[in-house]
C-alpha cells in the first residue's frame, strides 16, 4: 500500500450557509488512568477539548454527549456533566454551535413512566443551563417500562412541554443499540414513524429537528418529506450521507453524524462547495469518504466508537488509543488496519508518516508486525 501525501486542507471556522452541520465527538480517555470495564471514566481532558476546536476549526458543530461518546458503553453521569458542561464553555468561546444528549442513562432503574420522566428532566434542565441545545435521546428506560406508543407520547409530551428553546429529538435505531427494540411503541418501522411525526407535529413549535439513526435512505427521504415546516431532518444515516445531504433539489437533510469525527476536513470541504453551488466538488469531496465510514459503522455498529478513536490517535489528535470501558478491545486487527487503508485513500491524516509509524507500533503490540 502506497502512503498517500498529506493534503492541505483548508479550515472553516465560521461554518456554512447552506446546511447546519454537527459532528457526534467521541472521548477522549486518558492512558495512564484505569479505564477498564465498569470503571468511572477517567478522561484525557486536554485532548478531548482539543479535538473539538477541530471540529470547530472545520466549521462543523458538536453533538455532545451522545453515543458516540460512549454513552450507555462506558460514559459515567458524572463525566458527562463536565464533559458537557466544558464543552458549552468552549463552543461559546469560539462562537460554535453546540448540542447535547440529555437521557435517562443516571439513573439505575426507572420504575414507571413517571420515573422516566422525572430522570430525563433533570437532564434537559442541565443541559440547558450550560447554555447548550438539548438533544432529547432515546431512553433504554423508557423502552423496557413502555407498554404502548400512547406511553411514549406522554412522556416527551410532558418533556416537551418544559423545555426552553427547540430541541432535536433523536431516534436511534437497535443497530446502534439493541436495547432499543420497539421503541415509540412498535417494532413495525411504519407505525412506529406514525408515531413519531405525531410527536413532532404536535410539538412543531419545540423542536428544531429529529435526527434519524436507521441508516435507511429511503426511510429518511419519506420521513424528511412528512416533517412539519421549520423542521430539520438530520441525518444519522453514516452509509448513505453524501446523497442525503445534497438532497433531491426538493429537500435535503442537514447532518448530526458520528462519521463527521473521522473525516471532518474533507466534510468541511464538502460543506463548503455546496455553499458554492458547486455540486461536482461536493460530490469529488465526499465519495472518497464513503468507504471509510461504511466500515467504521459495519456490523457490529455499536462499536463504531473504536475506529473513531483509532483514527483520532493515528491522526495526532490524541497521545494513545484507549478508551473508556476498554472498548479499544472491541473491533479486530484486519477491521481497524483497513479502516487506516481507507482514511489513507482518502487523503484524511494530516502526518501519514506518523500515522504509519503509530499504525506499525500497534500491529507489532497485537503481535501482527513484522
Amino acid at each position: 500500500m502506497e502512503l498517500q501525501p498529506a493534503r492541505d486542507w483548508a479550515t472553516h471556522p465560521e461554518g456554512f450557509q447552506s446546511r447546519v452541520a454537527f459532528a457526534a465527538a467521541h472521548v477522549v480517555a486518558d492512558p495512564l488512568r484505569d479505564n477498564g470495564p465498569g470503571q468511572p471514566a477517567a478522561i484525557d481532558w486536554d485532548s478531548t477539548l482539543a479535538f473539538r476546536q477541530h471540529l470547530f476549526d472545520h466549521g462543523l458543530g458538536v453533538a455532545e454527549a451522545m453515543d458516540t461518546a460512549q454513552r450507555n458503553m462506558g460514559l459515567d453521569w458524572p463525566a458527562v456533566q463536565e464533559l458537557i458542561s466544558r464543552s458549552a464553555t468552549q463552543a461559546q468561546a469560539a462562537g460554535a454551535r453546540i448540542a447535547s444528549g440529555a437521557g435517562t442513562d443516571h439513573v439505575t432503574e426507572a420504575a414507571d413512566l413517571a420515573a422516566v420522566t422525572r430522570a430525563y428532566a433533570e437532564q434537559v434542565a442541565f443541559v440547558e443551563s450550560t447554555g447548550s441545545q438539548v438533544i432529547v435521546m432515546a431512553s433504554r428506560h423508557l423502552a423496557q417500562v413502555a407498554t404502548s406508543a400512547e406511553d411514549y407520547l406522554s412522556v416527551y409530551d410532558e418533556i416537551l412541554r418544559q423545555v426552553s428553546r427547540p430541541v432535536i429529538l433523536h431516534w436511534l435505531g437497535t443497530m446502534f443499540d439493541p436495547h432499543l427494540e420497539g421503541y415509540w411503541g412498535s417494532t413495525d418501522i411504519d407505525t412506529a414513524t406514525a408515531t413519531f411525526l405525531e410527536l413532532v407535529t404536535r410539538h412543531a413549535d419545540r423542536v428544531d429537528g429529529v435526527k434519524v439513526s436507521l441508516l435507511s435512505a429511503e426511510h429518511e427521504v419519506s420521513l424528511r418529506a412528512a416533517l412539519p415546516d421549520g423542521v430539520r431532518l438530520y441525518t444519522g444515516d453514516d452509509y448513505n450521507y453524501p446523497e442525503l445531504i445534497r438532497g433531491d433539489g426538493t429537500r435535503h437533510s442537514d447532518a448530526l453524524l458520528g462519521a463527521f469525527a473521522a473525516i471532518a476536513p474533507a466534510a468541511s470541504a464538502a460543506l463548503a462547495a455546496l455553499d458554492a453551488g458547486d455540486h461536482s466538488a461536493y460530490e469529488a469531496e465526499m465519495a472518497p469518504t464513503l468507504p471509510l465510514s461504511r466500515l467504521v459503522f459495519a456490523p457490529p455498529t455499536w462499536f463504531y466508537k473504536t475506529g473513531i478513536a483509532f483514527l483520532s490517535w493515528l491522526s495526532g489528535h490524541q497521545p494513545g488509543f484507549t478508551m473508556v470501558g476498554g472498548l479499544q478491545s472491541a473491533r479486530p486487527v484486519p477491521h481497524l488496519a483497513e479502516v487506516f487503508a481507507l482514511a489513507n485513500d482518502a487523503r484524511l491524516f494530516p502526518d501519514p508518516d506518523l500515522a504509519a509509524h503509530r499504525l506499525g507500533l500497534w500491529l507489532q503490540a497485537q503481535g501482527a508486525g513484522a
